[in-house]
This record gives C-alpha cells, sequence and structure tokens, in this order.
C-alpha cells in the first residue's frame, strides 16, 4: 500500500474557496477509484493538507493524472505558492503530526512565483 501526503499554501485566504471546490472534486473521484483506501484532510488559513491511501502504486498514478485530480493541477500555480508531496509505502495514513514531519524533511517541494 501507498500513502501521498500534500500540502499547499495558498496565494490568498480567498483562493480557500477554489480549492475546496477541487478538493471536493478530488474526494469524490478518489472514492470512486479502483484501489482507493482511504483520504484526509486537514488545514487551516494559507495552509492545507491532504493524505491519500492506496492498494498500489498503480492505483495512486493512474488517479494523479486524470480526472479532478489532473483539472486542480493545471491550476495549481495560479491557487497556491507552494505544493508539497510525498509518497511512501505505508499501511495506513499516518497521523497528521508524524505526516506534516515526513512532508516537511522529504516532500518534493514546487514553488510558483
Amino acid at each position: 500500500m501507498f500513502v501521498t501526503v500534500t500540502s499547499l499554501k495558498l496565494r490568498s485566504l480567498w483562493g480557500f474557496f477554489k480549492l475546496s471546490l477541487h478538493g471536493l472534486r478530488i474526494s469524490n473521484q478518489a472514492k470512486a477509484e479502483r484501489g482507493f483506501l482511504a483520504i484526509k484532510n486537514t488545514g487551516f488559513g494559507y495552509v492545507h493538507y491532504t493524505a491519500s491511501l492506496w492498494q498500489s502504486e498503480e492505483d495512486l498514478k493512474r488517479f494523479a493524472k486524470s480526472g479532478a485530480h489532473l483539472q486542480a493541477m493545471k491550476i495549481s500555480a495560479s491557487l497556491a505558492r507552494e505544493v508539497r508531496t510525498l509518497t511512501f509505502a505505508a499501511t495506513k495514513i499516518p497521523d497528521w503530526k508524524e505526516a506534516k514531519k515526513l512532508l516537511a524533511e522529504n516532500g518534493k517541494v514546487l514553488v510558483f512565483n
């Protein structure tokens, strides 16, 4: 099984509304995908997090490159100043304290100017 943890630092607090709309669409897409096991979200203000658990890396990659998730990735530079992501093998989603620590230490960082 594989977990992906993602954080977004919004450009503006107003971006929360667009993030929420995309987040709802992405959650609905994920729940309908083969290999999806769990998802959770948290965040406040400018920084928001998502974690999802997948049966296989192939299931995760197929999801990430399609549908609502792909559409959200295309607009991420206009919505966020920074996106961090980390994927790793695990049998469950870690608690938020551990997930945030792993993401800060090992996450791939995309910075948009």
